[in-house]
């Protein structure tokens, strides 16, 4: 079985990931954000790597869902490969910080990955405001986010939005965590586990 956990940076999808996997016993696949080669240069110059960077997680991501594949095990990743194509790479073309030229490229790229791969079993959106991620980035103090502006959030808000609001793949679970501290409160965390679990139970 495969869980996937989407949202805009900042939502708490590496937490979630790792909780849910805890109380589930599912194996976490997490987002490769310690050993990215081209992490901080995109946020010092997102022009210049752009691209690099999201064939980077592309590459990363592809790499990911075929071991899933290949494992047998119930796995929760943390971010999909749907994300990179239809949010980040796109936005980043959107506000002229990826060349026609390079996104057409890896457009090209990602369609062919797509027809090798399946979708998640059950997508958990984490659904969040502008001011809860700010505060969120701000509270985890990566350095290389420190640059990152509320109009670039804003604008993954709204590619968000729209494409969760036409996600069909397969089943999808939406949280609102503005009002949600699933790390401290426990009541918070049960909630959602049993919403998980209702849905998980439903898949077979």
């Amino acid at each position: 079985m495969h869980i996937a956990v989407a949202g805009n940076i900042g939502a708490g999808k590496t937490t979630l990931t790792r909780l849910l996997a805890k109380h589930f016993k599912w194996e976490p696949h997490f987002e490769d954000v310690v050993d990215n080669p081209y992490l901080d240069d995109f946020y010092h110059q997102m022009e210049r790597w752009s691209f690099n960077l999201q064939i980077y997680f592309l590459n990363s991501r592809f790499r990911q869902i075929l071991q899933i594949r290949e494992s047998g095990k119930n796995i929760i990743q943390d971010r999909t490969i749907y994300e990179d194509a239809h949010i980040f790479a796109p936005n980043l073309h959107a506000m002229g910080l990826m060349t026609n030229r390079d996104f057409q490229n890896y457009s090209s790229l990602f369609e062919l990955m797509e027809t090798l791969v399946a979708a998640p079993d059950l997508l958990i959106y984490l659904r969040s405001s502008i001011p809860n991620l700010v505060s969120q980035i701000h509270k985890r103090g990566r350095e290389y986010e420190n640059s990152i502006s509320i109009d670039y959030l804003s604008r993954l808000n709204e590619r968000y939005e729209a494409w969760v609001h036409t996600y069909t793949k397969g089943k999808l679970l939406i949280i609102d965590v503005d009002n949600i501290d699933f790390v401290n409160n426990p009541e918070d965390m049960s909630y959602i586990f049993n919403k998980v679990n209702a849905e998980v139970n439903g898949l077979f």
